[in-house]
């Protein structure tokens, strides 16, 4: 069986659906994808990034893993405790599927290398904790025309946004163009583990939407989920005239 062969045949059962086909397959295959953060959110992304025929991911961490990480971020055990997370999720990934292509970037993302990284790829999932490194992400990705494709966490509540910077599109300054005072991560105020696997996948569907081009009602919008009522609701995100993205 040849290569190609072998790459279809492991994913005969998501070509069978009209959605996908072959056509779609090769789509999936091609498709250049940027994970920043490897984290609660990261890590199922990822995992499903991988299973679904990506072959061509960046992720891009500076962190070690500690043992606190270990309720959620479901590539990593207790011997990994104290190593780096890009290579370590390069390992797992590798397991998986070892022709994906996976390119590392043990640092962290600043103003000084953003450009250089995210030329690389076509969609940007955001998978940080930190206000600060969400807005540079959505300047840069609407600056460079991306797809952005950005998660949240906090406590029993998660948070999914889509923007698509192709066309004329509000931004995450447009919903919040500054960084709110009580400025908490799920590291003090807590957060659930499966909240995390929840919008981790609802990114990494998102994502096989887009590379698709099937119909998306979440571009310009912000999904809500309560993992405690298991409700889901949607807000439209309006593109404000004083964002100073020029949105």
């Amino acid at each position: 069986m040849t290569s190609l062969n072998h790459y279809f045949k492991k994913y005969e059962k998501q070509i069978i659906l009209k959605e996908i086909g072959f056509s779609g397959q090769k789509k999936i295959k091609n498709a250049k994808v940027l994970i920043v953060g490897i984290g609660g959110l990261g890590c199922p992304l990822l995992i499903y990034l991988a299973n679904i025929g990506i072959r061509n991911i960046g992720i891009i961490d500076h962190d070690k893993i500690e043992l606190t990480n270990l309720n959620r971020q479901i590539l990593f055990s207790e011997k990994d405790i104290g190593k780096s997370k890009v290579l370590q999720a390069y390992k797992r990934i590798k397991q998986i599927d070892k022709k994906v292509n996976i390119k590392i970037f043990k640092k962290k993302l600043e103003n000084k290398n953003i450009k250089t990284i995210f030329k690389k790829f076509d969609i940007i999932c955001d998978g940080t904790d930190n206000f600060n490194t969400r807005l540079l992400i959505n300047d840069y990705s609407k600056l460079m025309k991306k797809i952005l494709i950005s998660g949240a966490i906090n406590k029993f509540d998660g948070h999914l946004f889509k923007f698509d910077f192709r066309s004329k599109s509000p931004c995450f300054r447009c919903f919040m163009p500054k960084i709110p005072i009580n400025n908490n991560n799920c590291s003090e105020d807590g957060v659930s583990s499966p909240i995390a696997g929840i919008i981790g996948s609802l990114q990494a569907n998102e994502v096989l939407k887009t590379i698709l081009n099937l119909k998306s009602d979440l571009s310009g919008k912000m999904l809500i989920f309560n993992s405690l009522e298991n409700s889901m609701r949607r807000l439209k995100i309006l593109r404000n005239p004083g964002c100073t993205n020029k949105c």
